[in-house]
């Protein structure tokens, strides 16, 4: 009521002559302006508010309408032009999504990378599908080429000794999705663009490991990695970390999930926010490493340099807001001075 006097004032004030306004206490003056300020703020918000509901709406309807068109490529008759399609498609679906990181919730950002994690697993298991089974064939007319029957004889797994390579990768070149090294201790390992374009790379059971990936992987997995420095260019996709400890990790990459990982490094560039889980002693610091062709790599990738979020970090154990978590860290600007090479 007192609000409605103090304008009804004014508006006599200014209706009369300019000294009128001195007939107003100051105090209901500053009363007036205050509440006009509020009004304003309270306008700018509503205003602000369709805003962001209109974008969010728009984010949903597009979203949901690609994620239908990708789906339906990959639940049709699978082919190369098919699954390319649905990996160009996937692609954008990723850039709609980092485009749209200031105003989704959290809650639909993580629903956002979870569809596209499940999408992307779904077309790397289609793709293996159309790989050529006859690869052990030929390996086995290699053998017989050779005439030596304990080679023969010999498991799959004899082939361990030569140079670390997965399965994949012992066949013709090209013919799988998937590379990597496993169960190795103690050494320089390296893969080059070519043979890291759009692929699958999977490092496990390593110790003690320097890996070099200098190249545009689809997505990269390191599991029970100890000691080991792994170094690798702009992921297109996601970065899984799994049951690590005392490493250190260079990665540029759209998502990146840590789980079940202690006391390791993380020199990251990364899109949307990096998540961590079970995890205790993870230390975050932006992402510095740099090789020959790493422009061409990002630009393949597709991943924006100029966006990094490589210090916002949800821990899903736990919840306090307003207390950071204990267990991750921003590494200090003095440790983070590593020469890579």
């Amino acid at each position: 009521m007192e609000g409605v006097d103090c304008s009804m004032a004014l508006a006599d004030a200014a209706a009369g002559s300019p000294r009128d306004l001195s007939l107003v206490p100051e105090r209901l003056q500053r009363r007036e302006q205050e509440r006009q300020i509020e009004v304003e703020r309270r306008k700018q918000k509503r205003q602000d508010q369709e805003v962001e509901e209109e974008k969010s709406g728009f984010f949903a309807a597009a979203f949901a309408r690609e994620r239908a068109a990708v789906e339906e490529l990959l639940r049709g008759e699978a082919s190369a032009e098919r699954l390319e399609e649905a990996a160009n498609r996937l692609q954008g679906l990723r850039k709609l999504l980092n485009d749209s990181v200031l105003f989704l919730a959290a809650y639909d950002l993580r629903q956002g990378q979870a569809a596209l994690a499940q999408l992307q697993a779904v077309l790397t298991e289609r793709r293996q599908e159309l790989q050529p089974k006859k690869r052990f064939a030929f390996k086995a007319r290699k053998k017989d080429a050779a005439g030596t029957a304990q080679v023969d004889a010999a498991p799959v797994a004899s082939a361990a000794p030569s140079p670390p390579v997965t399965k994949e990768e012992e066949g013709a070149p090209g013919a799988s999705w998937a590379c990597g090294f496993s169960n190795l201790e103690s050494q320089d390992l390296e893969k080059r663009a070519e043979e890291l374009h759009q692929r699958d790379v999977l490092l496990s059971d390593l110790t003690n490991c320097t890996v070099k990936l200098c190249g545009n992987p689809n997505t990269l997995r390191l599991a029970k990695a100890r000691g080991c420095k792994v170094l690798c260019g702009p992921v297109t996709t996601s970065v899984f970390l799994e049951d690590c400890r005392d490493c250190v990790l260079a990665v540029a990459c759209q998502q990146l999930r840590v789980h079940t990982t202690k006391d390791t490094r993380v020199f990251l560039q990364v899109t949307s926010r990096a998540i961590v889980e079970d995890c205790s002693g993870i230390q975050f610091a932006p992402y510095t490493w740099s090789y020959p062709g790493i422009d061409k790599d990002f630009q393949d990738s597709g991943l924006d340099r100029s966006k990094n979020n490589w210090d916002q970090v949800d821990d899903f154990n736990w919840l306090a807001r307003n207390v950071a978590s204990p267990n991750w860290s921003i590494l200090p600007e003095e440790e983070r001075d590593i020469q890579w090479d």
